[in-house]
């Protein structure tokens, strides 16, 4: 049964913040606003946790997870950036986008694409979002709210305690958020490949 956090969006309380880094760090699920759609996350180095994840979800390994990063500086400990990729990078961070890069050994090889070696990252502007990465000194790894079934993105926190109240261990209301994920942009090629379009501009990539 998940327990239910009511967070100030723009100064989330310091205790619960430390709380919710503790279930996390104990192998729990989260559902956590960010500044796109809300998102489910959990440790990145908990194998039980990601399958766990996944499964609620309703994703296989081929679906790319995202880690959710305090800074442009953990991006690049997790992936590997070039000058060109840096410069665009550091347009639209923070912020709704999710970017796809090669991933760095750092990365669990359950985490990353098992075919093409690559890991979606992004740099949320939420402050919950951003005081629980603080909190936690690293990454969490992440997926949007969209369950098996549904075409868009679950945006309130009561929804998501009706519907999966048992399955999460703890759900971190904010507000509501927006309904759109985040833009995805490939950057692993020689060129950026828009995967999908989502509350990011894209005229930022050249598209």
């Amino acid at each position: 049964m998940a327990q239910f956090f009511q967070m100030h969006p723009e100064n989330p309380q310091a205790r619960l913040i430390s709380q919710a880094a503790q279930i996390i760090h104990s192998g729990g699920i989260v559902a956590l606003p960010t500044d796109s759609s809300y998102a489910l996350v959990c440790h990145l180095d908990d194998k039980d946790a990601v399958t766990r994840l996944r499964r609620i979800r309703g994703v296989d390994d081929k679906h790319h997870l995202t880690l959710l990063c305090r800074d442009l500086a953990e991006i690049s400990q997790y992936a590997q950036v070039d000058n060109r990729q840096y410069r665009m990078l550091k347009a639209v961070t923070p912020g709704a986008y999710t970017i796809i890069l090669e991933a760095t050994r750092e990365v669990p090889r359950r985490v990353s694409h098992p075919s093409r070696k690559t890991i979606g990252l992004r740099v949320p502007q939420h402050p919950i979002a951003q005081a629980l990465l603080q909190e936690l000194g690293q990454p969490l790894l992440g997926t949007t709210l969209i369950l098996p079934g549904d075409e868009i993105a679950i945006n309130d926190a009561e929804t998501i305690r009706d519907r999966l109240e048992k399955q999460l261990d703890l759900i971190i209301d904010g507000g509501p958020c927006s309904l759109e994920p985040t833009t995805v942009v490939d950057l692993s090629g020689p060129e950026p490949v828009l995967l999908r379009t989502g509350r990011g501009a894209v005229s930022l990539f050249g598209f």
